[in-house]
């Protein structure tokens, strides 16, 4: 079984409880407009220019070879009950080898994050979740139409696979990506509370400011800037949204 890989960052802090490795995995379905992540976004190993020059993103590796670098950083999963994330890319865009790195590590003892957007046949997220201890599922726009114009496809699916993860035991914690102009909107904030409150089970909510540090991959890469004009929010800014989403109900976490 292989899978396709474009990273791999140790000491990961922000992408689940402890220290983590997380591992991230090439293709996506979305096209967001705030993507960090341009070089995950096409399908297989590919060559890119990187100013002028060739650069391979992207290498296939075995679910043995990936096990025996995540197994290395165990001293600091134990020591901070950290473990290992997938994340993209989309990692659910590669289903058969998301399955069976999981279960093999699993197998092995560590602890499983899943980061998603969601976006995958209903199927695929039932099987990844028997072998998952979280997942950490990132809402974009909640309105539709919104949704829609700044990933390339609908949220419906999304929101469908939400509802269906909320009727298992795993772990969910929400992520709200926070984009000046865009997901801070009153109505974003009143679409996702909506959302949230309807779940059959009650889940908290994290946010994650939009950062600028991405925008020197577009320029390496010769690719259109997008959102060029949007700054990364303030304190006061995220502090703001995070006492009208407790206002409406949420819980909020750090």
């Amino acid at each position: 079984m292989e899978g396709i890989i474009f990273d791999i960052k140790r000491f990961a802090v922000h992408d689940g409880p402890g220290i983590r490795t997380t591992v991230f995995l090439k293709g996506c379905p979305l096209k967001c407009s705030w993507c960090h992540n341009p070089e995950s976004q096409g399908f297989g190993v590919e060559t890119l220019s990187s100013h002028g020059e060739p650069l391979e993103v992207g290498r296939r590796v075995t679910v043995d070879q990936l096990v025996s670098e995540v197994e290395r950083d165990v001293p600091f999963f134990d020591e901070s009950g950290g473990g290992v994330t997938f994340s993209g890319g989309e990692p659910l865009s590669q289903p058969e080898f998301l399955v069976a790195a999981l279960a093999a590590c699993g197998r092995e003892g560590l602890h499983r994050v899943v980061d998603t957007s969601g976006y995958a046949p209903a199927g695929v997220l039932r099987d990844v979740a028997n072998h998952t201890d979280l997942f950490l599922y990132d809402l974009k726009p909640g309105n539709g139409m919104t949704h829609e114009e700044h990933t390339g496809v609908s949220v419906d699916l999304i929101h469908d696979n939400l509802r269906m993860l909320c009727e298992t035991d795993v772990a969910i914690r929400l992520r709200l990506p926070v984009i000046p102009g865009l997901t801070d909107a009153r109505e974003n904030l009143i679409a996702v509370q909506e959302l949230v409150a309807a779940l059959p089970r009650k889940l908290s909510l994290q946010l994650l400011p939009y950062h600028s540090a991405a925008m020197d991959k577009y320029r390496r890469f010769g690719l259109p800037v997008p959102l060029p004009d949007t700054q990364e929010p303030t304190t006061e800014q995220l502090q703001t949204i995070k006492t009208e989403l407790q206002e409406l109900g949420l819980e909020v976490i750090p």
